[in-house]
């Protein structure tokens, strides 16, 4: 796995963060209107002309409160960093900018990612919208939110689907890349993970260049975590930020690679020297075992992560800790999102759900004060959403139910009534 590395005393860094915001008045700029691009100091690869921008990073950082007392945090403490604001819903496109930035640089013809979804739509859309190159998508049978698929679908890319899951999707794309010398775009690419950093800088931003004390991600790939702690890990070396934030990693339980490594196995950075017979073993047993990753949270369905050591560098650098939820926790805490405003997919309720558990815990005192990452929007996955709040039993146990979640605590149903004025007023008075 690479690592882009920058040679700063060769470079001209920023002296302060504030110095961004000078970019505030040249929106007419499309590389200072970029939530990725002006940052291009922290992310100077390319020249800045040569960076591929759509639009890419207009995103929102939100106080909930109501949130905030459901996961039991004071008033005021709790900010929910929304990427699904970004053209294709999810935070992908933060990567993807970059990524295409350095395709564009060597050439490349045709880009392929192996995708649970989110990694997919933006990959079409930068191909439909750029005409740089030619997008290939591997996808596992049956493990793609309709959402997601039809992003891809719609957006003119080539769709592979794959009989196996992400993992079997994700080991085909590498070899097909390697051997047709197509790029890849998977966040095995550094500098997809370059782009990443910049979610938290326009975190850093909208708290008027504030540390949080806690980052909450929700860990799949773990690219996000990766990229975050190297962000942060840079802006320490360039003495911009006082302090690292800490940093929270949530694995869906269906999904827990990194939570039994990290939690129960002790797994660790170790200074550059993580145990590689400790991960091979974990692998060997989750193969012989036959276990699939199995979670309504398709975004981070994922048991062998890429970013598995990157991370692990970043739970080092922010003192972080990793906690596995359930889909039934998952759905409560979306349900509870998407009552405060902001509709999210599953995966991103992680975050939050994972919040509530550190609280509870006292692991995260009521007064620190949080930041959770959104990471796609509601309508990525729609299906959950409806089911989760649905009339229809049927509905919720096809779609739910076999993940075993067994009530929709926080249910918003629709009420039934007959075609009757009078009818129609009374289940208005009555229920609302």
């Amino acid at each position: 796995m690479l690592e882009v590395s920058y040679e700063w005393d060769r470079l001209a860094p920023p002296r302060s963060l504030r110095e961004f915001e000078t970019h505030w008045s040249r929106r007419g700029d499309p590389h200072s209107f970029s939530g990725v691009w002006r940052f291009h100091a922290l992310l100077p690869f390319a020249p800045r002309g040569d960076c591929v921008t759509i639009g890419e990073g207009q995103t929102l950082l939100q106080r909930s409160d109501q949130v905030a007392r459901y996961v039991g945090l004071d008033a005021g403490r709790l900010f929910l960093q929304y990427e699904g604001m970004n053209p294709s819903g999810s935070f992908k496109d933060n990567g993807m900018s970059a990524a295409f930035t350095h395709s564009r640089l060597t050439g490349a013809k045709k880009a392929a990612c192996a995708s649970t979804g989110n990694t997919s739509a933006s990959l079409a859309l930068y191909c439909a919208v750029t005409r740089l190159m030619r997008a290939v998508i591997f996808v596992g049978s049956g493990k793609i939110a309709y959402g997601k698929l039809s992003q891809a679908l719609d957006y003119g890319a080539l769709t592979v689907q794959v009989a196996g899951d992400f993992d079997d999707a994700m080991r085909r794309v590498k070899e097909v890349s390697q051997q047709l010398g197509i790029y890849l775009v998977n966040s095995v690419n550094p500098f997809r993970l370059e782009g990443q950093k910049t979610i938290m800088f326009r975190v850093l931003e909208a708290l008027g260049w504030e540390v949080p004390d806690w980052i909450i991600v929700p860990g799949g790939n773990l690219g996000n975590s990766s990229a975050f702690g190297k962000a942060f890990r840079e802006l320490l070396e360039l003495e911009l930020i006082p302090r690292a934030p800490r940093l929270a990693v949530i694995n869906a339980a269906g999904a827990d690679t990194l939570y039994n490594l990290f939690e129960h196995q002790g797994l660790r950075w170790n200074g550059g020297r993580p145990d590689p017979l400790l991960i091979r073993q974990y692998y060997e047993d989750m193969d012989r075992q036959q276990r699939r990753a199995e979670t309504i949270a398709s975004a981070i369905e994922i048991n062998r992560p890429v970013n598995l050591t990157k991370c692990l560098r970043a739970l080092d650098t922010c003192r972080g800790v990793v906690r596995e939820v359930t889909d039934q926790e998952i759905l409560d805490a979306k349900a509870q999102v998407g009552a405060g405003g902001l509709g999210c997919e599953p995966a991103s309720a992680a975050s939050v759900a994972g919040l509530k558990r550190l609280v509870a815990e006292g692991v995260i005192g009521p007064e620190e004060r949080v930041v959770c990452i959104l990471t796609g929007h509601q309508l990525k996955d729609p299906t959950a959403t409806v089911a989760y709040h649905t009339t229809d039993q049927d509905l919720f146990d096809k779609v739910l139910g076999s993940r075993g979640v067994r009530r929709a605590t926080f249910a918003n149903r629709a009420v039934s009534v007959a075609n009757d004025l009078n009818e129609i007023i009374r289940a208005i008075e009555l229920y609302g």
